[in-house]
């Protein structure tokens, strides 16, 4: 038995049995994440608030899940190397407030960074990798955003490898996120290392602006759509998604643009992150984020990721196939002002060489749902005729008859 123990160990220090957790994140991950809206401004009361809010408005009915700490809840580490939580802003400790967060039937995530600092200059876990996945385990931590600031000569593969093998080591199943923000493709050795990859820099919340921070920009959430490209589509599927970021739905923008925001990333089959304050949301914004007819297209257990069909006068249309011979259809306004459209199913060829799914609309019929009104729309056999208010969205769920 001793014996059986010390080759076991072995081999999971020279890796022979390391991998990434399997089946975390067979649908895109829902849940909440502290930087869009308090960044280095977050303690353990607004966590405790967060995880009560996220029950209350319905959102965990709704399938959220993570309440993630970003960046700055650190402290130091001591005299062996261990990293402890900022005694003032956590005095509680990382064990309690996941022990907390557990209570509330939601999983607690946690931030660090490849490099040696994170990107709000707290300690990173470059050459810590291993004694930070331990802690992380004896917390209770259920999810790792691992961020690639201040990794000086690092190769990102490499790195991220390095962290999903002391996770695996550590021995609790952690969802792994890579935030390397897309620069060394992720997209192509993400799978077998992380749930979740970043493919931009960081969102904004606005419909369609940069923010220019010298030697960064950060984007609205059209520019993050079109940094989308087709071939990312893919790489994407159960248990390892590309991600566009977290949301902005309820940081400011109006409620036609956080429709338009929350239904694309939807028709993406995007991590479902939220990034506003839970404790003071709009009904508006809580219709929005818990809309399940919509949270149902981007949780598809089909696990295929939308495309766009075409493009004319600001007006885009983009169709997701689903299971059980299902379509999405989302129409997305982007111009200022309102635009109609006219689409005659009979005579339009949708088709997806991804999933090998044609909607044969000359010879199918599909009946329509409204996702945004939750009313019927009629069916495929009549022209669509409708105008879609500036920066919304039409959302429709296709089922044959």
């Amino acid at each position: 038995m001793k014996r059986t123990l010390l080759l076991l160990a072995c081999a999971i220090a020279t890796n022979v049995y390391a991998q990434k957790f399997d089946g975390l994140a067979l649908t895109p991950p829902m849940g909440w994440n502290s930087w869009n809206h308090f960044a280095c401004e977050v303690n353990e009361q607004i966590i405790r608030e967060t995880a009560d809010a996220m029950v209350a408005s319905g959102m965990k009915d709704a399938g959220y899940l993570y309440i993630n700490i970003d960046d700055c809840w650190h402290g130091e580490r001591d005299s062996l190397g261990f990293i402890h939580p900022h005694p003032e802003h956590f005095p509680s400790g990382m064990k309690a407030l996941a022990d907390y967060v557990h209570s509330k039937g939601l999983k607690l995530g946690i931030y660090s960074d490849a490099g040696w600092k994170t990107c709000g200059s707290r300690p990173g876990s470059r050459g810590r990798e291993f004694q930070d996945a331990q802690t992380y385990a004896s917390w209770g931590v259920d999810y790792l955003k691992y961020d690639w600031c201040n990794t000086e000569a690092l190769n990102a593969e490499g790195a991220y490898l390095t962290m999903r093998d002391a996770l695996y080591a550590a021995g609790r199943p952690i969802v792994f996120s890579l935030c390397e923000w897309g620069n060394n493709q992720p997209w192509e050795w993400g799978k077998k290392i992380g749930h979740l990859w970043r493919t931009t820099g960081d969102i904004t919340n606005c419909f369609d602006c940069v923010v220019d921070h010298g030697a960064w920009k950060s984007w609205g959430v059209t520019y993050i759509l079109d940094m989308q490209k087709p071939f990312l589509r893919n790489h994407a599927g159960p248990d390892h998604w590309n991600d566009p970021d977290m949301m902005e739905v309820g940081n400011g923008m109006s409620v036609n643009e956080d429709r338009a925001h929350f239904s694309m990333w939807c028709m993406l089959a995007a991590p479902l992150i939220a990034g506003n304050d839970l404790r003071k949301m709009t009904k508006e914004t809580v219709d929005i984020l818990t809309n399940r007819e919509v949270i149902a297209v981007d949780q598809d257990s089909l696990g295929i990721q939308g495309f766009k069909y075409s493009a004319k006068d600001s007006v885009e249309i983009w169709f997701k196939p689903l299971a059980k011979g299902d379509w999405a259809m989302c129409v997305l306004n982007r111009s200022r002002a309102p635009q109609k459209i006219s689409f005659d199913w009979k005579t339009e060829a949708v088709a997806d060489s991804l999933s090998g799914r044609d909607a044969n609309f000359a010879t199918t019929t599909y009946r329509l749902r409204n996702l945004w009104t939750k009313k019927d729309a009629g069916n495929t056999k009549k022209t669509l005729n409708a105008t879609v208010p500036s920066h919304d969205v039409l959302m429709l769920r296709l089922r044959k008859m």
